[in-house]
């Protein structure tokens, strides 16, 4: 009885992966090996865009770092992770940390929001690659639970509901919000 043959995965850099061509689809970079990202729904891009308003006006006011959507951060090298959080904050003091055209490691913070294609498996995979790349804080975001999951390296979940507030921790000391705002535009769709 012969063995099946296992097809090797050649793996790619991050400057490899930044040559591939622009198809329209939403790729990352996993340990050398380029996956798909599933699309993201309506509600997703609502909840991205009104965290990224949250924090963007608690942070400008107070001149200590960038929020970004989807933007890329170099997790790890040899093999390469390239991964982009829907949001991401990075302080000033590391803002110019750059590897080619993405950010250098984990941001600060990184926000994930999950869409109705996402498994578990896969956004525990991701959290667990900022965590390992030095990122302090992780928010996972459920639109349809209306939750939002509080992750830091080395310590138990706490799972917020729209009755709680959410707080920046140790990464933006003093922001506070509640966590209903955070899904206040799912409410105002006609």
């Amino acid at each position: 009885m012969s063995t099946p043959l296992r097809t090797q995965v050649r793996l790619i850099t991050v400057e490899e992966f930044a040559e591939l061509p622009d198809d329209g689809k939403r790729y990352e970079l996993v340990r050398g090996v380029v996956r798909e990202m599933s699309p993201t729904n309506q509600d997703h891009g609502e909840v991205g865009s009104q965290v990224s308003y949250l924090l963007r006006r608690w942070t400008k006011r107070r001149r200590i770092g960038r929020v970004r959507i989807e933007t890329g951060h170099v997790l790890a090298r040899n093999p390469d992770t390239l991964r982009g959080p829907d949001v991401s904050f990075v302080r000033y003091a590391r803002d110019g940390d750059v590897d080619g055209p993405w950010v250098k490691g984990g941001p600060d913070l990184a926000v994930e929001i999950r869409s109705p294609g996402d498994r578990q498996r896969e956004i525990d995979e991701r959290v667990a690659d900022y965590l390992r790349a030095g990122t302090s804080l992780v928010w996972i975001v459920d639109p349809r639970k209306r939750t939002v999951v509080v992750r830091v390296a080395g310590a138990e979940d706490r799972t917020l509901t729209e009755a709680d507030h959410l707080d920046g921790g140790a990464v933006l000391p003093g922001f506070r919000v509640a966590v209903r705002e955070v899904f206040e535009d799912l409410d105002a769709k006609g």
